[in-house]
């Protein structure tokens, strides 16, 4: 399992304490992958979390050299919180994907 990038920034003091090779793990094929992680359900902005993940990965060069990101969030929580990507343009095309699993 993935430390989540927020766990590790409260480990630390901050985000701005991390290194990039701190949250940044490589997968199958080469593929860059981190876990933002966020609050405790109910307490927090998960959001917040998602978006301060986004600009430190900006911040640390993380998207230098790479075709493609993806984003993996929640859906099925009441904070609007997940539109600050969208709203800050971290995105230029998004896709809902659903499923009737519960």
């Amino acid at each position: 399992a993935q430390t989540p990038c927020c766990t590790l920034a409260a480990e630390a003091g901050s985000v701005e304490d991390l290194e990039l090779f701190d949250v940044l793990k490589i997968g199958y094929k080469g593929i860059k992958c981190v876990e933002s992680g966020g609050p405790e359900p109910g307490v927090g902005c998960a959001g917040r979390g998602v978006i301060t993940s986004i600009n430190f990965l900006e911040e640390n060069g993380a998207y230098d050299d790479v075709d493609y990101v993806s984003y993996d969030v929640l859906g099925d929580v009441v904070c609007g919180g997940f539109a600050m990507p969208i709203r800050e343009n971290k995105a230029q095309e998004i896709y809902i994907v659903m499923s009737g699993e519960m």
